[in-house]
């Protein structure tokens, strides 16, 4: 199965995240990651929706999309034609030794330690998926306490504006 972004257009206002989810388990089709956030046009809200599947199932998340009256726009985000990125927190383990090679190895991911406790880090990292997936990994022997991920957010590289 292949992963597919989409970047949808809406109307900002109350109950439409609940409609556009509500679509997707209708229908069986499982969410791998959902962001929205509102646009320049405070009347409008972006969500950047993460899903597995085929063309097929891709076309039909478009159809049933398409058929909401709140939604705009739907664009298909190709990886060679966006900038997608992802943020991660991750709090790991961390005393004396261990603290100075977290953060070299922070550093060659250029993620940044935000806080710091006694007895641990937490790391904010932004970056393509897979680049957020080898820190993780490279930090699981430390210890990870606590983990978060944002989900993808992906921009059409083009001159092309959507508000």
């Amino acid at each position: 199965m292949e992963k597919y972004v989409l970047s949808v257009l809406v109307e900002n206002h109350a109950g439409v995240l609940s409609r556009v989810s509500g679509l997707f388990s209708r229908r069986g089709y499982n969410i791998d990651s959902l962001v929205v956030c509102e646009t320049a046009d405070p009347d409008k809200s972006r969500a950047t929706i993460v899903v597995s599947g085929d063309e097929y199932i891709l076309e039909q998340i478009k159809k049933q999309l398409s058929k909401l009256v709140e939604v705009i726009s739907i664009e298909h985000c190709e990886k060679s034609e966006t900038c997608q990125r992802e943020m991660a927190l991750i709090k790991v383990k961390a005393s004396g030794e261990q603290r100075a090679v977290i953060i070299e190895t922070c550093n060659i991911f250029r993620a940044h330690i935000v806080d710091v406790s006694e007895n641990a880090l937490i790391v904010e990292a932004t970056g393509s998926e897979d680049k957020i997936d080898s820190l993780i990994r490279l930090l699981e022997p430390f210890g990870i306490l606590e983990l978060l991920k944002s989900g993808l957010v992906a921009m059409d590289r083009g001159s092309k504006i959507i508000k």
